[in-house]
């Protein structure tokens, strides 16, 4: 008898486990359809969409977890972490790492994505001279651009902790943080902008010219150092991420380390190389990878000040014009797979510091 109980009760628990989700699949198809061919109004749509939406979930959440409570506690303890994360997981599942591996997929075709090439792709990449610099052009982002911000936002978290404005000039340092790098690429194109004769509407230009000097056309100068003019916008925006950060965490350091280093008869320079860096490093690499894997991202600026043009290609606006403007399926996919590689061993690093340090 009791055998036969406990066969009755698997029997219940694995026909609700089938059922519920069905009945939810079911009955929220209905509404899907139902909704869609409606035809309300858009508004009185969205409306609907929006209360469906947050009422749906959480009667989704409510069934799932109402049928994983009637497990026996041992399977109940295992499935019910399933049941919150499942969906994120699979969500993400769809829209990242189904993507990526079509992506890779792609990346092995033609430019049709008709004809298998292999590895000609990826070899046209590293010999390619535009694709060429536009990996060059990301080095100099990922190298002067994280350097560049990391520095100034430690120097200035250090110098603004001691300073009676403090929170005025961290306020200010940090507001382009407000600003979209769309925005940002408008505001700095009027500082860099150009034109024939001694009448300068460009800011930079028009201090040159006051002072006596000649008007450049400084996003064409110099190629490849022109880049150091976009990369300097990378640095208006991001030294304030970085200081607010670096902040933070030299707020954390004790003082009582400090004031003891410093009765031992320790400098600044030394208090700040043998106490405040090996106490943040943690951060300091956070902050680092942050940085370097949002310049090897860069797009917005590159395509707004100059197009690409100038050779101020990054492999960003490569890709974009492979894939979107030549519909070169083939090399456009191959750009992004390298991007991704670029980027992964980055996380990895991230990824073991939060684990080093407890975060998961």
């Amino acid at each position: 008898m009791e055998l036969q109980a406990k066969k009755g009760n698997t029997l219940r628990l694995l026909l609700l486990s089938l059922l519920v989700p069905a009945l939810n699949a079911a009955i929220h198809g209905l509404f899907f359809f139902l909704f869609r061919d409606a035809g309300l109004h858009p508004i009185l749509n969205a409306i609907v969409a929006v209360i469906w939406g947050a009422f749906g979930i959480y009667f989704i959440y409510y069934s799932m977890n109402w049928v994983v409570e009637q497990y026996p506690d041992q399977w109940k303890r295992r499935v019910l972490p399933f049941i919150f994360i499942g969906p994120a997981v699979l969500l993400l599942g769809w829209l990242l790492v189904f993507p990526t591996i079509r992506t890779l997929y792609l990346s092995f075709f033609d430019s049709n994505s008709a004809n298998f090439v292999g590895l000609a792709n990826y070899a046209a990449v590293f010999t390619d001279r535009l694709l060429v610099m536009a990996l060059r052009n990301n080095l100099l982002w990922v190298f002067f651009g994280t350097l560049a911000c990391v520095s100034l936002g430690l120097l200035i978290a250090i110098l603004a902790d001691r300073s009676s404005f403090e929170k005025l000039a961290k306020g200010l340092i940090f507001m382009p943080m407000a600003i979209s790098f769309v925005a940002a690429g408008v505001i700095w194109k009027f500082i860099y902008y150009y034109q024939p004769g001694h009448e300068q509407i460009g800011l930079l230009n028009a201090i040159v010219v006051s002072l006596g000097g000649e008007a450049q056309a400084w996003l064409s100068m110099i190629r490849p150092w022109n880049n150091l003019f976009l990369i300097a916008i990378l640095i208006w925006m991001q030294t304030g991420f970085a200081m607010v950060i670096f902040s933070a965490a030299i707020k954390s350091i004790p003082e009582s380390i400090l004031e003891a280093a410093r009765m031992d008869g320790a400098g600044e320079i030394r208090i700040f190389f043998s106490i405040m860096i090996p106490y943040i490093s943690g951060t300091l690499l956070s902050v680092t990878t942050t940085i370097i894997v949002f310049t090897l991202k860069i797009f917005d600026v590159v395509m707004i000040m100059t197009g690409g043009q100038y050779e101020t290609d990054v492999v960003a606006t490569q890709f974009y014009r492979q894939l979107f403007m030549f519909q070169n399926t083939g090399y456009g996919s191959t750009l992004a797979i390298v991007l991704l590689i670029a980027v992964i061993p980055v996380i990895i690093i991230n990824l073991r510091q939060f684990r080093r340090e407890g975060g998961f």
